[in-house]
């Protein structure tokens, strides 16, 4: 079938999901809503990989980092995509299909409180990105490879993750695994 537009995109965006995921084994990602031609609308994306969710309190009044090895983060993909009012919408989800529980990543870029839990801020991105861009990012906002933690712009989504990665996580080395 031959596609153009919105729907040529979002075939583009499909295909090269796949073939750039395909034989991860930290990443996997399947479509979880489909258009009226049959083109997902939004994902489910597993990320296998090691990170912080969230921090302890130790004795000595310091707040560790507590690690998982498993996050889930849906991907909407707004029906104006893709132009600039309609960027797709990444947030990392607190349960998986079954109803347990699952962690939630601790990243300054990842609103880990409010109203927002869960939303992810790519920072100044461009809509045109593609979708697998945004995928491989997040992927290395979790590896701490890449991180906006300071109070100015573009300003952190969670500014308490932020202050802690500034304060604790920078100097113990903390976000360095």
């Amino acid at each position: 079938m031959e596609y153009t537009g919105r729907n040529r995109r979002l075939k583009i965006e499909w295909e090269t999901l796949e073939t750039r995921l395909d034989g991860s084994n930290e990443i996997t990602c399947r479509p979880v809503r489909f258009n009226e031609e049959g083109l997902p609308t939004a994902y489910l994306v597993e990320y296998r990989i090691r990170s912080i969710c969230g921090v302890m309190e130790a004795p000595d009044g310091s707040r560790p980092p507590v690690f998982a090895d498993r996050f889930l983060m849906r991907l909407e993909i707004p029906e104006g995509y893709p132009s600039f009012d309609a960027a797709p919408v990444l947030r990392f989800l607190t349960r998986d299909d079954e109803g347990n529980e699952i962690p939630h990543p601790w990243h300054p870029n990842i609103r880990y409180y409010g109203d927002f839990t869960g939303r992810v801020c790519l920072n100044s991105v461009d809509t045109f990105e593609p979708l697998v861009w945004m995928v491989m990012r997040v992927a290395s906002y979790l590896r701490y490879e890449r991180y906006h933690a300071l109070n100015e712009p573009p300003y952190p989504e969670d500014q308490t993750v932020a202050a802690w990665v500034v304060r604790e996580g920078e100097t113990n080395d903390w976000i360095c695994f």
